[in-house]
């Protein structure tokens, strides 16, 4: 055996999501940051593309991702089914948060890779960074709506034509208690087929 599977299991079943609110004010190092980004690119990913682009928002810059999350949200959103309660969420979650992670996708220039193969490889960084932060004892929390994933925030990160954001990555140093977790047992979600 190479390394602990016993440890790993471990890693892997203690990873829960952690809203923003539940996080304290204790700033996340940069260091701890680039670790989790850096374990984030040895995802797989068809064809080498590496298609993850992080936009990382720390300090200061959590304001203004925040005063354009409230602004898109309302832009967006038609008068009738505007809630204030997803309003604040969208404004709050960056403030609540020591870094803020925008997870942007850029297509293949070659085209040689589908779209949705692409999504796949920044899903897995997403959760190489969330295991990543479960070990750092870092709460993650990975937000996607309309918002975070439309054009409006493409053209605020800068991502070209094409491109995306597959939503946002926040981390923080929790103010509860570690989640527990629950899964249903692998056979009621499993089929064998041996003949």
């Amino acid at each position: 055996m190479r390394y602990s599977v016993s440890e790993l299991t471990d890693i892997i079943r203690d990873r829960r999501t952690i809203y923003p609110k539940d996080y304290t004010d204790r700033a996340v190092h940069r260091d701890i940051i680039e670790r989790v980004l850096g374990n984030g690119t040895w995802a797989p990913n068809h064809g080498m593309t590496q298609p993850w682009r992080f936009h990382v928002f720390t300090g200061e810059a959590r304001k203004r991702l925040s005063a354009f999350m409230g602004e898109e949200y309302t832009r967006i959103t038609p008068a009738e089914k505007f809630m204030p309660r997803k309003h604040e969420n969208a404004v709050q979650r960056p403030l609540q948060s020591s870094v803020v992670v925008a997870l942007g996708l850029a297509r293949d220039p070659k085209g040689k890779i589908s779209e949705l193969e692409e999504q796949l490889a920044v899903a897995c960084a997403v959760q190489n960074m969330h295991l990543t932060c479960t070990a750092y004892g870092l709460g993650g929390f990975w937000g996607t709506g309309a918002v975070v994933t439309g054009d409006g925030m493409r053209r605020f990160l800068g991502l070209a034509e094409g491109d995306r954001c597959m939503g946002l990555f926040y981390m923080g140093y929790p103010a509860i208690e570690w989640p527990k977790g629950y899964r249903k047992p692998l056979p009621d979600v499993s089929v064998w087929h041996e003949e």
